[in-house]
């Protein structure tokens, strides 16, 4: 059985770096389960393609903060397209309290201190689906930093970011809601917060997540001792 990763793809090499580190990782929890990387947009090898290449049942995890057009329309329609005969898709990562966890990781490894307001930043969607996912990830992380978090969008919804960070007062924080980096991370230094957290990437709550999902969904035996547990 393959374990295919499914990220949204994006021109930065950097962003193909952080989906490639989580990948690593993921192999080395999983030892003998193939583990392939694979892009809905702007990058390649497509998902149709690393699909096409697999023999034998296939795993889907897709790398993605909330289940908006991408998951619930590309990720299905490439597999149609793909003709592999056995593909499993799991839930998308977010707004998982795993995923949370490694993003209060990030804004404290940032700077951030309690009582400094944060503005959860997230790409954007027009579907209201994906939209409720961020602020289901807002209300979580304002569990772990004990005080109201903002949402804001940086494309496709409102409030946009400037606009969530403008509502705070003092001293602002941007948590990115982004698993790697690229244009729309760039953007978020511009965006009139005092100091911006890195990329989710490669942490290791995201890669106990991807790990957490593939056997869900049967990758391998759950008795067979993991690498790393």
């Amino acid at each position: 059985m393959t374990l295919v990763l499914a990220a949204h793809g994006t021109r930065d090499p950097a962003g193909a770096v952080a989906v490639e580190q989580i990948a690593a990782a993921v192999r080395l929890r999983l030892p003998g389960v193939d583990v392939e990387v694979a892009y809905v947009d702007v990058r390649s090898p497509s998902l149709t393609e690393v699909l096409r290449s697999v023999v034998g049942p296939a795993v889907v995890v897709p790398a993605f903060l909330a289940a908006g057009y991408h998951v619930r329309v590309d990720v299905p329609q490439q597999i149609l397209l793909s003709g592999c005969p056995s593909v499993t898709v799991t839930p998308a990562l977010g707004p998982d309290d795993l995923v949370l966890d490694a993003v209060y990781d990030r804004l404290v490894a940032a700077g951030w201190g309690y009582g400094t307001p944060v503005v959860l930043a997230a790409a954007g969607s027009s579907d209201t689906r994906a939209v409720a996912d961020v602020h289901r990830a807002a209300r979580r992380l304002s569990v772990l930093t004990r005080s109201a978090v903002q949402v804001g969008f940086i494309t496709s919804a409102r409030p946009s970011v400037p606009e969530a960070v403008a509502s705070c007062r003092g001293r602002v924080a941007i948590a990115s809601w982004l698993l790697a980096p690229g244009l729309f991370h760039q953007r978020l230094a511009d965006m009139g917060a005092d100091l911006v957290s890195e990329p989710i990437g490669a942490h290791p709550r995201v890669v106990e997540l991807v790990v957490r999902r593939a056997l869900a969904a049967g990758i391998v035996d759950r008795s067979i001792m993991l690498v790393g547990q």
